[in-house]
């Protein structure tokens, strides 16, 4: 059997998916809530400068990948109108079932599945934009994932990658830090759940880095790819263009 990384422990390739459905099981209920809380705030701003970039016009088509509790779908429908459509999907039938109670409560109805990045349920060219939001770090074959992706969107169009990525280095000492001593702590006192956060940390470690990423972006097909750093690289958006 073929290995991989769950965090820092290697698990069977099969098991990995399962190791993550019981992480964020196990989070759902307080996510918005622990994301609010460990960053500050501050995934807030990083979503909005994803949507901007993501510059959605009426009656576009965008599928967002493990959409979670639904921070993206919600704006990008804003985006699209009545003419265009939304996807919000994820493998993860917990996180799913918030977000689409979440949306739901703020009016919004949208297509809503639960969907393997490595297996997207869609046809060739169709969608103007794909996103995929604090999700692929988790996904066992990172390259299936973003080869499914382009091959989903629509000729000139836009994957958008935002994740935590490598830190500048003089945050590095400080990051780690706050990373393995004080998220578990948290994750214990709001969530009821230190392993789940200390996975969090881990898994931030162990997925490729802003140059990294962008390579295997450009491997699986791009035809150009860049990347913004978000807060000295605590997050990063990696944006590719289907040529």
């Amino acid at each position: 059997m073929s290995t991989t990384h769950f965090g820092f422990k290697s698990v069977d390739e099969s098991e990995k998916a399962s190791h993550v459905r019981g992480v964020f099981d196990s989070v759902a209920p307080k996510y918005d809530l622990m994301n609010d809380l460990m960053s500050a705030g501050l995934h807030r701003a990083w979503k909005a400068y994803t949507v901007l970039v993501a510059n959605l016009k009426e009656g576009d088509k965008a599928l967002d990948i493990a959409g979670g509790t639904g921070d993206l779908a919600m704006a990008f429908s804003k985006k699209v109108g009545k003419s265009g459509q939304v996807v919000h999907t994820d493998i993860n039938q917990a996180m799913l079932s918030t977000g689409r109670n979440r949306l739901l409560d703020a009016g919004i109805v949208l297509p809503t599945l639960v969907c393997d990045a490595e297996k997207l349920p869609f046809p060739d060219n169709h969608f103007n934009v794909v996103s995929v939001a604090f999700g692929l770090r988790n996904m066992t074959h990172k390259d299936v994932a973003l080869a499914e992706m382009r091959r989903v969107l629509k000729p000139g169009g836009k994957l958008l990658v935002l994740e935590f990525s490598k830190v500048a280095p003089p945050l590095e000492k400080v990051y780690d830090w706050y990373s393995f001593k004080v998220l578990p702590r948290l994750g214990k006192l709001i969530a009821g759940d230190d392993a789940s956060y200390r996975y969090l940390a881990e898994s931030i470690r162990m997925h490729p880095g802003q140059k990294e990423l962008k390579t295997l972006m450009h491997k699986v097909g791009f035809g150009h790819v860049d990347y913004h750093n978000l807060t000295g690289g605590i997050a990063a958006l990696h944006v590719g263009i289907k040529c």
